[in-house]
């Protein structure tokens, strides 16, 4: 369970790019009648929303909306970015991340080096406190930083994998296990790319976030897919399917609780509702003890997700 290492510095995300591809695939999931505005004609020669319309229903003028559509986000109010992500029916998320996006903080010029990730003492006790509850801590980018023997015999012996591998969106794309683990393979993907694509809007900079984007969207077609639909979600609560070769099919219902001291970080919890089928999969697992630590999830050649390096 060793902290994260430092990687190189590629090239950072295009934040004006950014802003211009989030603000045009929201507006194309919108039609005029989904906001109330008449449609006239029945072709027409952009999905969605025009510039016009949606500039009708922000109350700003066309060529102020065009230019931040354009990226150009400088000196655009707070009260202007309400009125748009209204128009555009935006999420909680949504709207966080088109203000990150238009309004970045101010940062100096020299970009700081990347910061180890670490997990307090305290917080690894209470993951190994937490008997018979799959649990794990990410951080930034989805890292997994920390995990328990619950979680290990659910998921994967993340210790097995070299520290640079331990991170949810790599595992999820590139280790063909992982498409087994998750019975709807598809639904843990989007949220994914939506977590990865919340954290670059508040992150741009960030190299290791830049070298994995590029690492994913070179080696999956459906990362890529993902990856240009702009959607961003926050991590929360729900439920997963996951089928696993000892238990067999576990109904698991998560929750993502945020750290205090550190905004990136995450515990998430896994549990069964009480007397389930699902429940008693994970007691047996608790009482099969290591024997039941998933390390068939990386025995492809014994190298890692997808083959390794």
């Amino acid at each position: 369970m060793d902290d994260q290492p430092e990687a190189a510095s590629p090239e950072p995300l295009d934040r004006r790019a950014e802003l211009s591809e989030f603000l045009r695939t929201r507006r194309a999931k919108l039609q005029p009648q989904d906001v109330g505005l008449p449609e006239f004609g029945r072709h027409r020669r952009v999905p969605g929303l025009r510039r016009e319309e949606l500039a009708q229903l922000a109350g700003v003028s066309v060529a102020y909306y065009t230019r931040l559509e354009q990226g150009n986000g400088r000196n655009v109010s707070v009260e202007v970015l309400d009125a748009i992500a209204r128009a555009l029916r935006l999420t909680d998320a949504e709207h966080a991340h088109l203000t990150h996006l238009a309004r970045p903080a101010r940062h100096k010029k020299k970009r700081r080096p990347a910061r180890a990730q670490r997990v307090r003492t305290g917080l690894r006790y209470l993951l190994d406190s937490m008997e018979g509850v799959p649990a794990y801590v990410t951080g930034a980018r989805s890292d997994i930083l920390a995990w328990n023997p619950m979680a290990a015999a659910v998921f994967g012996d993340w210790g097995a994998l070299p520290p640079g591998e331990r991170n949810w969106a790599r595992l999820v794309f590139l280790s063909p296990a992982y498409r087994d683990l998750f019975v709807n393979w598809d639904s843990k993907a989007s949220d994914m790319v939506s977590y990865l694509r919340l954290y670059a809007g508040c992150h741009p900079d960030d190299p290791e976030l830049s070298a994995l984007v590029g690492e994913l969207s070179v080696k999956s077609e459906e990362f890529r897919r993902l990856w240009a639909t702009h959607n961003v979600k926050e991590k929360g609560h729900g439920t997963k399917l996951v089928r696993h070769p000892l238990a067999g099919d576990l109904t698991l219902s998560y929750e993502t609780l945020y750290l205090p001291d550190d905004e990136e970080q995450h515990l998430v919890t896994y549990h069964a509702e009480p007397g389930s089928a699902s429940a008693e999969g994970l007691r047996l697992l608790a009482s099969w003890g290591a024997d039941a630590g998933r390390r068939d999830l990386f025995d492809d050649a014994g190298r890692g997700p997808a083959g390794g390096r």
